[in-house]
């Protein structure tokens, strides 16, 4: 289990440096940049003789996150461990209970390297062409999900699985399909034509996906 650990933190600092030149986030100025609680933008950074080295230490994905429908997403981003702002870079771990999904979705603005830690996970992404490149990945293993391409995984063993995923930005974005297209007020009329379904059928999926009805 250590050497896994060690691979996934070799694995994201690759990842920062390899494809940095693809990152849409801008360079840093300086060593590193913690953030004062209410910062502006003249003063964003605190001076170097208040940092301390808990700055650059997050504790919080040593246990998973709160479940819901089996999955379980902790995102650990700038606003969480400040220690990463300024540096490019995020990471995420999820856990899964058998037959758990982590919905299609996407990043606008990051590439996604995802290890699996633990489990079998059946795991892809669609490209432009709307061809998918999926397959059930192994304990160990690691796929990677281009910048802005759909992507998902599915629990498809007898236990618990658990995924860390790195990015290469701060702030990666993460737009979810089922919520974008059925839980943010696009017109009743659009979503019946573009799917195929009457108000009653679109109705019936806003409920079991847990959206409020819009009138």
């Amino acid at each position: 289990m250590t050497m896994k650990i060690i691979l996934f933190f070799f694995i994201i600092f690759s990842h920062s440096r390899i494809i940095h030149f693809a990152s849409s986030d801008p360079d840093q100025l300086q060593d590193f940049c913690i953030p004062h609680n209410n910062s502006s933008p003249s003063l964003p950074c605190k001076n170097s003789t208040l940092v301390r080295v808990e700055d650059f230490i997050f504790s919080g994905i040593k246990n998973p996150g709160k479940f819901k429908n089996g999955f379980s997403g902790v995102s650990v981003t700038s606003d969480a461990f400040p220690g990463l702002n300024t540096l490019g870079m995020s990471f995420v771990r999820a856990d899964f209970e058998p037959g758990a999904i982590n919905v299609p979705h996407y990043h606008p603005r990051a590439t996604e390297t995802a290890f699996l830690l633990k489990g079998t996970m059946y795991s892809g992404f669609v490209d432009s062409q709307n061809r998918v490149y999926a397959k059930v990945i192994e304990e160990g293993e690691v796929m990677v999900f281009p910048k802005g391409l759909l992507h998902f995984q599915m629990n498809v063993g007898d236990g618990k699985a658990t995924i860390l995923g790195s990015f290469n930005s701060q702030n990666p974005g993460v737009v979810r399909i089922p919520a974008a297209v059925f839980g943010s007020g696009i017109d009743e009329e659009l979503l019946e034509k573009a799917f195929g379904l009457n108000s009653k059928d679109t109705g019936k999926i806003r409920k079991k996906l847990g959206f409020k009805e819009h009138k």
